[in-house]
């Protein structure tokens, strides 16, 4: 039962920090739209090191799309997008860390530019939003996920 207990407060915790952390990339205009540049998606380290966190990740972007106005169909595809990026990061990134931001990085590079033009008509091209979105995410699970994922391995954070 203890276990099981650390386990959904751990996910609910990251699901909580998501959701803060995308409020902080809210108050910037970064949280969503042409370019992104998601505080939270540096969270997207943490099923290399909690299985659990595939939930909390997936749970704390569909609140936070929610909360910051999204239109229905971003939350959805968003949170599919954090989805397939956490399952992703849990079952290859636990055997080869390095690889780990790949998966979240790439889920919304092609789910979010088709969000935009299909939902909200951005007018860019498909090519040019990926490019945007990469970037953000390159930066946000790639830079600073990776360089956490190194700390907590570091001081072995369980």
């Amino acid at each position: 039962m203890k276990d099981k207990t650390l386990k959904l407060t751990r996910a609910a915790l990251i699901a909580a920090l998501y959701v803060i952390l995308t409020f902080l990339s809210q108050m910037f205009g970064l949280a969503s739209g042409v370019i992104q540049f998601r505080l939270s998606e540096a969270l997207t380290f943490m099923p290399m090191l909690y299985k659990e966190s595939i939930w909390g990740l997936t749970i704390g972007c569909l609140i936070a799309n929610v909360l910051t106005g999204c239109a229905f169909w971003d939350v959805i595809f968003g949170s599919i997008a954090t989805l397939l990026g956490a399952l992703g990061t849990y079952y290859i990134g636990r055997k080869i860390p390095i690889l780990g931001p790949l998966f979240p990085i790439l889920s919304n590079m092609l789910i979010v530019p088709a969000v935009l033009q299909a939902v909200y008509g951005a007018p860019e091209s498909f090519w040019f939003l990926m490019i945007t979105v990469g970037i953000g995410e390159i930066v946000c699970c790639g830079l600073m996920g990776f360089s956490l994922y190194k700390v907590f391995k570091k001081i072995d954070i369980q």
